[in-house]
């Protein structure tokens, strides 16, 4: 099988494809053709050292992918040879991501992928989608899983809309019934926000983006999903509703940030910082559960009509997509690993 790998850190032109031996899946695994990988931020920033050094003498990148079931191990009942599938965290604890033909993976990380959905949908999942319905669901006074109806009457910011995880965060938040409002920096991001699902948009660069947030929530918001805490973090306090959670789970714009004390506690809200890398297996599976719930019901999707343009690459050509999302691509990376 083919497989792109990299054994030394560095920019994009480490990454090497290569034929390697199809794993076999042991006790609680399956083994997943994959038909298309998805490109995250983490994934080039794992591969140029910013997370420290390689956790193996030689990584396949990819933690979020689609494709079907081709082989299962001693006692895996859940899941059976042609069923079609979405990964969490493919490479997290593991040498093999989904930057290859096939990738052998516990049952945990491995979810149904509903008949209507396409791979696309399937491998844009995963890191965006997961993380954004942690963001959801960590409030006092809001709800721990997501449905129709589990955030009625609530009112959810999203910082960058435009963002794979704002555009998650949007259509869940949508779902599950709440007014969202987003902010973006332009007027094209705006659009693909509202195709997302957002009642409001906000463009962070024309005027004063605090007051016109408050104007749409006049009695704030109950959710904050943050995207650049060093530069929103101070307008978030301004905004939240008493209890309320702002959500942390980028450092776009910044490393550090710096709060007043009294103006911080008065609010009785609470920082959830959000890294999906150390999220317990319970809630992952419930993300996983109520993600696939949202995919089942058509409420989440990709494409222009969704506000997620979707750009793809073949395999061989891993390296420009990592580069394409290092540079910034507005919507989501996609690579074409083999056939459906």
């Amino acid at each position: 099988m083919r497989a792109v790998v990299y054994t030394e850190s560095g920019d994009s032109s480490v990454l090497q494809l290569v034929e390697r031996e199809a794993a076999e899946p042991g006790p609680g695994e399956v083994r997943v053709r994959i038909v298309r990988a998805g490109v995250n931020p983490t994934d080039w920033k794992f591969r140029a050292g910013g997370m420290g050094e390689l956790a193996f003498p030689e990584i396949v990148p990819g933690q979020d992918g689609a494709g079907v079931v081709d082989a299962v191990g001693p006692g895996v009942t859940d899941l059976a040879v042609g069923d079609r599938v979405w990964t969490i965290l493919a490479q997290h604890t593991r040498p093999g991501g989904t930057a290859q033909e096939q990738v052998v993976l516990p049952l945990a990380h491995v979810c149904a992928l509903p008949d209507a959905a396409s791979y696309d949908v399937g491998a844009a999942l995963g890191v965006p989608a997961v993380t954004a319905h942690r963001t959801l669901t960590t409030s006092e006074d809001g709800p721990s899983r997501l449905a129709p109806g589990a955030l009625d009457a609530m009112t959810v910011l999203v910082a960058g809309g435009a963002g794979a995880v704002g555009n998650a965060a949007i259509q869940l938040a949508r779902w599950a019934g709440a007014t969202v409002i987003t902010t973006v920096s332009s007027d094209e991001k705006g659009v693909l926000a509202t195709a997302a699902g957002a009642h409001h948009v906000v463009n962070y660069r024309d005027g004063d983006t605090a007051a016109r947030i408050r104007d749409l929530a006049p009695d704030g918001v109950d959710i904050v999903v943050e995207v650049a805490p060093a530069q929103n973090l101070r307008m978030d306090l301004q905004l939240i509703k008493k209890r309320g959670t702002i959500a942390i789970y980028a450092n776009n714009g910044g490393d550090e940030v710096i709060l007043g004390v009294r103006e911080t506690f008065s609010t009785n809200a609470r920082f959830q910082w959000v890294l999906i890398y150390s999220v317990g297996e319970a809630a992952l599976r419930a993300a996983a559960d109520d993600v696939t719930a949202a995919v089942a019901d058509g409420a989440f999707g990709v494409g222009e009509e969704r506000g997620l343009p979707v750009h793809h690459y073949p395999l061989e050509r891993t390296a420009e997509a990592h580069a394409a999302v290092e540079g910034g691509a507005v919507g989501k990376v996609l690579i074409d690993v083999t056939d459906a």
